[in-house]
Order: C-alpha cells, then structure tokens, then sequence
C-alpha cells in the first residue's frame, strides 16, 4: 500500500475540509488539525496514488478559491 500525507494551512480550515470531504474516496481522509486541513490517501500503485493526489490538490485550490471569494466581502 502506498500512502502520501497532504498538509495545507488556511484562514479556514473547517470550511476548505468540509468543501473536501464530499468528494473523498474510501481510500482518503481528511482532518483538521490547528489551522491546517491534513488528507491522507492510501493506494495500491504509486500511478494511483498520484492520479488521487492531482485530483486532491485541484479539488483544493477550487475550494480555497471559493472560501476566499466567499469570506471576503
């Protein structure tokens, strides 16, 4: 199994998980910890866990993009 550990800091952390998590797969979790959100993904192929983890980091940036947007005015 191969496993990569995501640690990001945000103004918002408990808004950027809750945007994540929905689409999480069973191989993924997601935390908060202080003002960090943390995802772990676990896969079999290093090719799947990368795939996984592209997809993450664009889910990610959408949903900081959004909170930001969101919580500025």
């Amino acid at each position: 199994m191969k496993r990569a550990t995501i640690r990001t800091s945000h103004d918002h952390p408990e808004l950027v998980a809750a945007a994540l998590v929905p689409d999480n797969t069973d191989e993924m979790s997601t935390r908060v910890t202080d003002s960090a959100v943390e995802t772990t993904i676990e896969r079999d192929s290093t090719g799947g866990l990368r795939t996984t983890a592209d997809d993450y980091v664009t889910n990610l940036t959408v949903a900081q993009q959004i909170i930001d947007t969101t919580t500025q005015s």
